[in-house]
């Protein structure tokens, strides 16, 4: 008798913890898709274009340096630990803006900035960061201050250093740009 309970208890166990182990297995997840769009919109109001102003700008740029020295880590996106991607996921949903989740696909979001010397706050900078895939972004941050040509501050999630604020134009930096976007 002791045995029919027990395998019951167990049955039961496996069929409420089941569903959560789907859930958290990548096969059974929903795929994020690859599409993106270039105009953009806030979830109160999804017909609304957005219209960033300067002011919204600067207390965007506020937002992402609350989270300067917030540890790297892969997915995440809150204060205990966050992504490049995520850090920037975060700082424009706190703006009622809703950005794709990987850098791959905020890559394609909003207007191409084609030119360093038109670079403006609150743009978004990708980076090809491995070598070993060169054809994929995989690195994204934001520009946060412009104090001349050669002084173009951005802030990311480093993966050894968090989150932090970089000078763009530097050897490095550089060397992995791929693209900039205009999201508003």
């Amino acid at each position: 008798m002791k045995t029919t309970t027990t395998s019951t208890y167990a049955k039961l166990i496996l069929i409420g913890i089941l569903p959560l182990l789907l859930d958290s297995c990548a096969l059974f997840r929903r795929k994020e898709s690859s599409k993106t769009t270039t105009t953009t919109t806030r979830p109160s109001s999804p017909s609304r274009p957005v219209v960033i102003t300067s002011k919204e700008v600067s207390k965007l740029i506020a937002i992402s340096r609350q989270y300067i020295g917030v540890p790297y880590r892969t997915g995440g996106v809150d204060s205990k630990g966050m992504d490049c991607s995520g850090l920037l996921l975060a700082t424009f949903k706190e703006m009622g803006v809703l950005l794709p989740r990987r850098a791959v696909q905020q890559s394609s979001y909003g207007k191409e900035v084609k030119d360093l010397d038109h670079l403006r706050p609150g743009d978004l900078v990708f980076f090809v960061t491995d070598k070993g895939n060169v054809a994929e972004v995989n690195h994204s941050g934001m520009i946060t201050e412009i104090r001349g040509p050669r002084e173009i501050y951005f802030i990311h999630a480093s993966s050894s250093k968090g989150v932090r604020e970089d000078n763009l134009i530097s050897t490095y930096w550089m060397g992995c740009y791929a693209t900039a976007r205009r999201p508003f």
